[in-house]
């Protein structure tokens, strides 16, 4: 039976099991908006292709299934930039779906067109476009295939407008087949050896195709060995904060403490990141290319084994099964590193305590130990960047995995749309953003399909109004040059209002449980403002400090 390129599209997406899309609508690709009506495959329309693309990102990096976001050319497919970028220093399954001008226009600067294979390319492990019909269930089963596999990231698919008119024969689409890559017995039996050898081990965990088995096999390994484990920078969901081998985040703003001991180890294990810039502070915690530690590095994608350190031993696999393979080994009936694993979980504790009081007539110290109070245990907290998100990554403590949706890659403006799409993806769960004034304003306008689809996320505003981090650098490098870094900024409150949510204003620290609780009571999409000295730049400084390098 003939069907169009759209349907034909919208087919392979259903064979794939895909049961949600995000997009910004365009002529380039109705369609495919036509075939999706009556597909049973959900659309989220948003209101800005950047938004749309983080929320296709938030579903890829709660599921490990591709994300699928659709958007039209030129300047949409430009905007949804923004979330191909995340996506791909993530290490996040997503597949853009591109409308696209003509075949018979190509390469005369068309309306919107854009030569995507030579602009996108730095952004996605593929880019293809598919100018023939026929062969959408080939374009698309690669698709898949490839934002899957290895280091998981995003692809981009252009559809030209009339392919996607044209009714062809094509095959039945099927599901796509997922690759997996297994360690070896000998290698296995080579981390049991040097773990026997070791004074002082430490496992950093990262990356992304964890599970829910997974990170449970590696809590329950940790245990079995009295390791020490931290988690890299934003996937702090990786393991529980309160087991007793938590020592801490390896990111930015790292513990001093815990930064030596990284560098004191002598024995590494990376298990499942990359160990880039946030993680290894500026390329400071190991050496390059030949660590001062042994180094085991396990990834799944051999291209990024060896890629910047030397391992002492390199293995391809995915978390899971490499997991799964560390059951067979036995742990010493003794390990010696047993105490100094305790201290370095109370170094955490201690770490991870909020200070109680600061600058202003809002704390937001008492705030983080009231949020940590009352919040569920697999509440999901979502960010963009910025100095704000300190006390989030600081002084939350994770306990459960897929409660964490952060950007590793520092871009403003994901924690709203992040936040709408988990709350979509889980909707029985209590969704938390924390966003800066300057964060929120990148994407604040995807509070409008919070409203829309009725999803009662609560987004607290840290408003300071200024950039922060930027404004902390500048204090920091031109003391007393304040430029470019004020901000103006609505009623943050009275915005939630306008759109149809709930809306509350903080102004001194005890407004905030009862505004919070109101939030959550009123069973709309809420925005609490809270009203930040800008003094309070970070959880121990203040501006006037940095500025005056106290």
């Amino acid at each position: 039976m003939k069907r169009t390129g759209g349907a034909l599209i919208v087919e392979a997406l259903k064979a794939n099991g895909v049961e949600r899309v995000s997009c910004v609508p365009g002529e380039s690709y109705l369609a495919v908006l036509d075939a999706l009506k009556d597909s049973g495959v959900e659309t989220l329309v948003c209101r800005q292709e950047g938004g749309a693309a983080m929320m296709a990102d938030t579903w890829g990096r709660l599921t490990g299934k591709p994300g699928i976001c659709m958007v039209t050319r030129g300047p949409g497919a430009t905007n949804a930039s923004a979330g191909l970028h995340v996506a791909k220093q993530d290490s996040i399954p997503m597949i853009l779906f591109i409308g696209q001008i003509g075949l018979d226009m190509k390469e005369r600067e068309a309306f919107q067109e854009v030569e995507y294979r030579r602009a996108f390319t730095e952004f996605a492990k593929w880019v293809g476009e598919i100018d023939d019909a026929r062969r959408i269930p080939e374009f698309v089963t690669r698709a898949f295939a490839v934002a899957t596999s290895g280091r998981p990231g995003p692809v981009v698919l252009t559809l030209p407008e009339d392919m996607l008119l044209d009714e062809v024969d094509a095959p039945q689409a099927r599901p796509y087949t997922p690759v997996e890559a297994h360690p070896g017995p000998s290698q296995i039996a080579a981390v049991g050896e040097m773990l026997k050898t070791a004074k002082r081990p430490m496992v950093v965990l990262g990356g992304t195709r964890w599970s829910e088995t997974s990170v449970a096999g590696i809590q329950a390994f940790a245990e079995k060995f009295k390791l020490p484990v931290g988690c890299s920078f934003r996937r702090q969901m990786l393991f529980d904060h309160l087991h007793p081998s938590y020592a801490g985040d390896v990111g930015i703003g790292i513990n001093p403490a815990l930064a030596k001991e990284v560098k004191d180890a002598d024995l590494l294990i990376l298990l499942g990141g990359r160990f880039s810039e946030m993680p290894s502070s500026s390329y400071t915690l190991m050496d390059i290319p030949y660590p001062a530690q042994k180094l085991v590095h396990i990834h799944p994608d051999p291209s990024e084994l060896g890629r910047v350190y030397r391992a002492d031993l390199a293995i391809c696999a995915a978390p899971e099964e490499f997991i799964s393979a560390l059951a067979t080994l036995d742990a010493p009936a003794a390990p010696t590193w047993a105490e100094r694993t305790a201290t370095m979980h109370a170094a955490y504790l201690a770490w991870s305590t909020p200070p109680k009081a600061g600058p202003g007539a809002v704390q937001m110290g008492p705030i983080m130990d009231w949020i940590e109070a009352n919040t569920p245990k697999d509440a999901i907290f979502t960010n963009g960047a910025g100095n704000y998100a300190t006390w989030l990554h600081r002084f939350h403590r994770f306990q459960a995995f897929n409660t964490q949706a952060a950007p590793t890659s520092g871009s403003m403006g994901y924690g709203l749309p992040a936040a709408v799409a988990a709350k979509q993806l889980f909707p029985e769960r209590e969704v938390i953003c924390f966003a800066g004034d300057g964060c929120f304003m990148m994407h604040g306008q995807e509070f409008a399909t919070a409203i829309r689809y009725n999803l009662p996320i609560i987004t607290l505003v840290i408003n300071n109004g200024i950039y922060g981090t930027i404004r902390m650098h500048q204090e920091r490098e031109y003391p007393g040059r304040v430029s470019a870094t004020d901000l103006t900024n609505p009623d943050f409150a009275a915005l939630a209002k306008a759109y149809g949510g709930h809306g509350e204003t903080v102004e001194k620290t005890e407004d905030f449980a009862p505004a919070f609780l109101r939030a959550r009571a009123s069973g709309k999409p809420a925005i609490i403002e809270i009203k930040l000295d800008p003094e309070a730049i970070t959880p121990m400084r203040t501006l006037t400090q940095i500025r005056d390098r106290l």
